[in-house]
């Protein structure tokens, strides 16, 4: 007794680029003993066999059930509008890396059961790669050129190639392909130029450019002399910057003490030149009374002398100084004569 037969093509994996869209065949033939409703099942089989299987989508009795799997909400559809026609095959909008996995379509119309398995692998095209340059680029030292996709499926493969001069790669240059690393030993000036890589896999390629400059050895002992002068400079200038703010400094705070030394409350000093004239005038005054007895002690006070300020206070006030008691001298015993000095009386007449 014939059956319900799956007629699909044996094809049972299919590679894609992430972002396309792949149309999973599952295509059938029913026979005249197959009585029952017609059911179209798709569902996603998990690689760890202790999960469960997850419904994509699903026609029964004349309607499509497409809400079991949310991440495949609006990408996962029947390619034909009506599968009960014989075309149950499977269409996946915008493949993402995640979509990558066993498919299986399940055909059921009692008695006949029938199913199919197809193996999805969802490849992602290299992109954001990025090109560097490793090392000194100064003639006769090793430089390398770097190559890394930031995306992409692996086996990612590198090439690399010169896009100016000879288009040739330099003879001493190794290349890894899987790392995308180029070395190239004992660089020359020839060497300099623009070098393109290309990263591919099996679903698309990308490519990036860098250029290499190779220039002779830097002067580093000019270099370092230079650095030191500078520093020295540099050191010269921030120490008379200090020097001159504490100067400043100290100059200011000499001001300050100076001026909470001054007292508004004491009088100033007298003059020199005003004890001198008072000093002498009181001598002057005292000539006229003068007798032989006290002399003596006149004449030996010079009046060359001009006495200080504390010969002008009080006994009390200035402690160290104290009036000598001069006796008379006996004039007559000195052989010294009398000098009579003339005084002026009240009424205007010499005396």
């Amino acid at each position: 007794t014939r059956s319900l037969t799956i007629t699909s093509a044996d094809q049972s994996m299919f590679e894609k680029a992430q972002g396309e869209k792949v149309t999973l065949p599952c295509t059938f033939e029913l026979s005249e003993e197959d009585e029952g409703p017609l059911d179209i099942e798709w569902v996603l089989i998990p690689a760890d066999n202790q999960k469960r299987e997850l419904i994509i989508i699903m026609y029964s009795v004349d309607r499509v059930y497409d809400q079991y799997y949310a991440a495949t909400t609006r990408r996962m559809q029947f390619s034909n509008l009506d599968p009960k026609s014989g075309d149950g095959s499977l269409d996946i909008l915008n493949l993402k890396a995640a979509d990558t996995g066993t498919y299986q379509c399940k055909v059921k119309k009692a008695p006949g059961v029938q199913s199919q398995k197809i193996q999805l692998t969802v490849l992602v095209k290299p992109a954001r790669t990025k090109c560097s340059i490793e090392g000194s680029q100064e003639i006769g030292k090793d430089v390398t050129l770097k190559c890394v996709s930031q995306e992409g499926s692996p086996l990612l493969s590198y090439d690399w190639r010169r896009v100016s001069g000879t288009q040739n790669l330099p003879a001493t240059s190794v290349l890894n392909k899987n790392t995308g690393e180029l070395l190239l030993k004992n660089a020359s000036r020839e060497y300099s130029g623009r070098y393109n890589c290309v990263a591919s896999n099996r679903v698309g390629t990308d490519e990036c450019s860098v250029e290499l400059n190779v220039t002779p050895p830097v002067n580093t002992a000019a270099i370092i002399v230079g650095a030191i002068i500078g520093t020295l400079l540099g050191l010269s200038v921030l120490c008379s910057i200090i020097f001159c703010f504490c100067k400043k400094h100290r100059e200011k705070k000499y001001e300050k003490e100076v001026h909470h030394d001054i007292r508004e409350d004491v009088p100033p000093p007298k003059s020199r030149s005003s004890t001198a004239r008072s000093y002498i005038g009181s001598n002057r005054s005292s000539l006229g009374s003068m007798s032989p007895s006290n002399m003596e002690a006149y004449t030996k006070t010079p009046y060359s002398q001009v006495p200080s300020e504390d010969f002008e206070r009080t006994p009390a006030q200035n402690p160290a100084f104290a009036p000598s008691k001069v006796a008379a001298p006996n004039l007559s015993r000195m052989g010294a004569v009398p000098v009579m000095i003339p005084a002026q009386s009240k009424d205007g007449s010499i005396v």
